[in-house]
């Protein structure tokens, strides 16, 4: 069973600081620019904790984990970070625009302690592989800090929508604290401090299978604390601090939850030559060109290829597309063949998986004719990863890369329904947008 507990947050005291101003993004997407950013924007803001600097003469005992520990500890002995009174759940929004479109959604959730349970137990599901490196650097945080600062984000099923009416009087509320953040994108967040309607959330998540949408590390690295805690004596007690984590909590239904697509660009190939290439996949994908003869055409011309690729995520799920730019004066759709037989050319790959178009982009085009093997791209050899379709495109035309791979993305309750099956898709299989900002809620292990 889910397993949620109230909690008395660390917060910043709203009073004293501009939040927009201490709090950052989630530690793996802050660039190093972002990091100088932070840093400059004010002295106490969370990038310290988050994602320190490495500074000349570090060692083991002063790095980037150590002042990170005496950073927490000083901020809270100043006031700068404040415990709530009582334990709570804390409901919270996100209001944003769907980069790429003038979309304006709302995506509304609530902030949690989750009782860990192996994957095994079948409460929590991955959905996507993740790296040691990043595992290590987050337990090696964790193991000093003793403090969750950023959350993971869980998806599940609310059939009948009971959570969301539990949450829905706080939401209607004034927020506590509200900020926007450098993208645009407006986080709020209320304290749930009543006490029926805290046993109650915890009542209606009992049953529920949680999807990690965004977090893997995260979790992983908790599960990993919470295992050497044991191993020291602790013993497996359900209260422990160490037995839970910081999540924040969606419904799979709740009109704000957006995945975007993430593009790939491919470059440094040793002979690669895209007619080649293109007559290589015919058995598998027919091809539909978008020609632009001169600047003036290649507007329009891009406008009805993204156009004709969001399509194919609407309506025929037999005939997948992906969208291939490799310079040369036109856009590519690659489209699956109907007589493609996925079941021989993916015998290893689970059904269920065989029509994503991230599985045919990785097994079918980089494995099997681009010669990419799963190692490479694990090492992100000669493989880039883009949000931004602009970014993927124009890396081509700069000539940092040879070729661009356009995605459609998985709808939320795909990605739901293939990890509770027990798959876990390629790396950067989804995007989850927004982020949620690192320290608008902490908790503290030690109280």
């Amino acid at each position: 069973m889910a397993r949620i507990f109230p909690f008395p947050a660390y917060r910043y005291d709203a009073s004293r600081f501009d939040l927009a101003r201490v709090l950052t993004q989630p530690y793996d997407k802050i660039t190093p620019a972002m990091q100088e950013r932070y840093y400059a924007l004010d002295a106490h803001n969370l990038v310290r904790i988050e994602k320190g600097r490495e500074e000349p003469g570090d060692s083991p005992q002063s790095n980037i984990y150590t002042r990170a520990a005496q950073t927490l500890d000083a901020w809270i002995r100043e006031g700068v970070l404040r415990r709530d009174a009582e334990p709570s759940f804390y409901a919270c929004s996100q209001e944003f625009t769907v980069p790429g479109t003038e979309q304006r959604r709302v995506r509304r959730g609530f902030l949690a302690l989750l009782g860990l349970e192996d994957y095994s137990a079948g409460v929590v599901f991955p959905h996507e592989q993740t790296h040691s490196a990043a595992r290590a650097d987050r337990l090696e945080l964790l193991r000093h800090t003793r403090a969750h600062t950023g959350q993971l984000m869980l998806l599940y099923d609310d059939a009948g929508s009971r959570v969301g009416s539990l949450l829905e009087p706080a939401l209607r509320a004034a927020p506590e604290n509200e900020l926007k953040d450098e993208y645009g994108v407006v986080h709020r967040l209320w304290p749930i401090r009543d006490a029926a309607t805290v046993q109650s959330l915890a009542a209606a998540m009992a049953d529920k299978k949680l999807l990690i949408a965004d977090g893997h590390h995260r979790y992983e690295t908790s599960l990993a604390y919470r295992n050497e805690c044991r191993s020291l004596g602790t013993g497996a007690t359900p209260d422990a601090p160490h037995e839970k984590t910081l999540v924040t909590l969606f419904a799979l239904s709740d009109p704000g939850v957006t995945v975007l697509p993430t593009h790939r660009t491919v470059g440094g190939l040793s002979g690669f030559d895209f007619g080649t290439f293109r007559k290589s996949v015919a058995g598998i994908f027919d091809w539909y060109a978008y020609p632009f003869a001169e600047e003036s055409q290649r507007a329009p011309a891009l406008a009805e290829f993204r156009r004709d690729l969001a399509a194919r995520a609407k309506g025929d799920a037999v005939r997948r597309a992906i969208g291939v730019y490799a310079g040369g004066g036109a856009f590519y759709l690659f489209v699956l063949r109907q007589d493609a037989d996925l079941g021989a050319l993916l015998e290893s790959v689970p059904a269920a998986q065989r029509t994503l178009d991230v599985v045919l982009l990785h097994r079918l085009l980089l494995a099997r004719h681009l010669g990419m093997t799963a190692e490479a791209v694990e090492r992100e050899q000669n493989i880039r990863y883009h949000r931004d379709a602009a970014e993927a495109l124009g890396a081509v035309d700069s000539g940092a890369a040879q070729i661009a791979f356009l995605l459609n993305p998985a709808s939320s309750r795909q990605v739901y329904e293939l990890a509770l099956a027990g798959n876990v898709l390629p790396q950067k299989s989804t995007d989850f947008y927004p982020k949620l900002l690192s320290g608008l809620a902490i908790y503290r292990l030690d109280g």
